[in-house]
């Protein structure tokens, strides 16, 4: 059982600071577990998750502990590590995918869940609705299946004679059938061809490369999914190695080197699963706190990967992004 800790040094200068909030004893602070299948030193978002504890007037080891479990993109160790944080009896779960969220409801059904990624809860089963789980299952979801044809958009704008997309999507997504649907449905509006190329594991990722490669596509993206963010990293450097223009949903994507990314922020979601755990821990019942959808996206276009395909970004794209990466 991996048992790593978090590397919280990015903000050792913020924790030192002086609080607001009186320091418990350490036998009686709240313990949080954080389940998720990504790697640690690949989730800056994790960082906006402790300022987000820290905006509230909670610090690791001075009034809250926290309990960190990094699956490292492998979904098979997330049971285990969900069942281990039960075993510790910890105050509350909070998880970063549908894959965790699942294992930590199967885990437990009396300890509160804070999703802060999540595609479908409702669809999942999770949760009765979004105004009121119901459950022990809140948070935050990612589900805006409409973003996968404003991502095909992108495409066509810095591809404009594309005709051939290739989507990879996990089949074992509850939401992605969604975004499928919605993806096909732009790609009729724009004149694209799909390729679907279906993932299910991280085994089926080297296949995945394989087939897109031979559907000669014009160009290529995921759909959301953790599992894939997971393995951002070896998703871009194939992209880079096999030189087709690929548009992501997750900023973790550009910052290891795609070409551009379009979708909610990450970090703005664990910040604000931040304010559920303090609600939560206050005294809240997660089955009536309201499950929240994005209301903020951000595009980024990494200029460095562009110029690396030979690609022209055009102007009146990179004056609508968010953040330009050169």
């Amino acid at each position: 059982m991996d048992r790593r800790r978090f590397l919280l040094i990015p903000l050792a200068g913020v924790l030192i600071a002086p609080l607001d909030v009186e320091g418990q004893q350490p036998g009686t602070l709240p313990r949080v577990g954080v389940l998720t299948l990504s790697v640690a030193a690949s989730m800056p978002s994790f960082q906006a998750f402790l300022q987000g504890l820290r905006d509230q007037g909670y610090v690791e080891g001075r009034n809250i502990a926290l309990e960190f479990r990094f699956a490292d993109g492998k979904p098979e160790r997330l049971r285990d590590m969900a069942n281990e944080l039960v075993r510790l009896k910890v105050d509350l779960i909070v998880t970063e995918s549908v894959l965790a969220a699942r294992e930590a409801r199967n885990a437990t059904g009396t300890i509160p869940i804070v999703t802060a990624v999540h595609g479908d809860p409702v669809g999942a089963g999770l949760a009765e609705s979004l105004t009121r789980p119901g459950f022990n299952v809140t948070g935050l979801s990612l589900l805006a299946p409409e973003l996968s044809g404003k991502r095909l958009q992108l495409l066509k704008e810095v591809q404009p004679k594309a005709t051939r997309i290739a989507i990879v999507w996990n089949v074992t997504n509850v939401a992605a059938p969604r975004y499928l649907a919605e993806t096909r449905s732009a790609a009729r509006t724009l004149g694209l061809d799909i390729q679907s190329v279906e993932v299910r594991t991280p085994a089926d990722l080297n296949p995945a490369f394989e087939a897109i490669v031979a559907g000669r596509p014009s160009a290529w993206m995921t759909l959301p999914d953790g599992m894939l963010l997971a393995h951002a990293p070896r998703i871009v450097e194939f992209a880079a190695r096999a030189r087709i223009p690929a548009v992501f949903p997750d900023h973790e994507f550009a910052t290891a080197g795609g070409l551009m990314t379009y979708g909610p922020s990450l970090a703005t979601n664990f910040r604000q699963a931040a304010t559920y755990v303090v609600k939560i821990l206050k005294g809240a019942n997660p089955a009536d706190l309201p499950i929240e959808q994005p209301t903020k996206f951000d595009l980024v276009i990494n200029l460095k990967t562009a110029k690396a395909l030979g690609l022209t970004i055009p102007p009146s794209l990179l004056a609508r992004a968010d953040q330009v990466i050169e």
